[in-house]
């Protein structure tokens, strides 16, 4: 099924078959789910107003997906399929706020994950990823690396995606040089959802690691999904070296069904 709101009787809609364009330049909120078992041709999307926009799109036959630029969006929720994600990302890079899940393909850390372009996030501010894919982590160095300005990073995972013991996050590449966000803007990380595996640990460690100014990290961990002491979680992570000197790290106990 696909939804649209506002609903498809604004004059800017137009349907055409099993395709639809959405071109309303005054158009400010945009909310479009394409479910996977939904048949759908494409849509085109030229909204330059829109200052909050939601895409959900799990249909992964492939579609033609035309976005255009939305110089004035500052607010974004991204949940797609790959190929998706490489037509949506350009047009967003003006949010200030972002929510984003998508699998990409197995590749090399060299190759940008989501298609190459030099796209860069100079005013994201607040970041959150959800991690319930295998490749999450190369999104997540992505990111990093192409949001310069980013003051807040939270990580978790969403529920309706699936159980996380389902997810096989691959071990975390490291950049190849720092990004600037950890050098320079990034204050506030937190994980929900944290369950102490190791290519979750090496990604909280790095972050502790090469932040400069971080100034809190909460950690809500699940130490019964994967057997690991709390105490083994505490450790691993106070333990492990930080670039900022006045870091506050927080762990909060919590079962796996209070992360959504």
């Amino acid at each position: 099924m696909c939804v649209l709101n506002p609903a498809p009787w604004n004059p800017g809609w137009k349907w055409g078959g099993t395709g639809v364009s959405v071109i309303v330049p005054t158009l400010q909120r945009l909310s479009l789910s394409v479910s996977w078992c939904c048949y759908i041709d494409g849509y085109v999307i030229d909204t330059p107003s829109l200052k909050y926009f939601k895409l959900e799109d799990w249909y992964n036959s492939t579609h033609d997906v035309e976005i255009k630029d939305m110089p004035e969006l500052r607010e974004a929720y991204v949940d797609v399929v790959f190929f998706v994600l490489k037509s949506v990302i350009g047009s967003i890079t003006s949010v200030k706020h972002l929510t984003i899940c998508s699998e990409i393909p197995e590749r090399g850390w060299e190759v940008e994950v989501y298609g190459g372009g030099g796209f860069v996030f100079n005013q994201l501010e607040h970041l959150k990823l959800c991690v319930c894919k295998d490749h999450s982590s190369d999104l997540l160095g992505q990111l990093l690396k192409d949001s310069p300005n980013l003051r807040v990073l939270d990580v978790f995972h969403t529920g309706i995606h699936g159980f996380v013991e389902d997810t096989d996050m691959v071990c975390w590449k490291q950049p190849s040089q720092v990004p600037q966000c950890l050098l320079s803007s990034l204050q506030i990380f937190n994980w929900s959802g944290y369950f102490g595996r190791p290519e979750e640990r090496d990604i909280a460690v790095y972050i502790l690691k090469n932040a400069c100014f971080l100034k809190k990290v909460t950690i809500f961990a699940d130490i019964v999904q994967y057997s690991v002491p709390h105490l083994k979680m505490i450790k691993e992570l106070a333990f492990s070296s930080r670039a900022s000197t006045t870091c506050e790290l927080v762990f909060v106990e919590c079962p796996y069904e209070m992360f959504d």
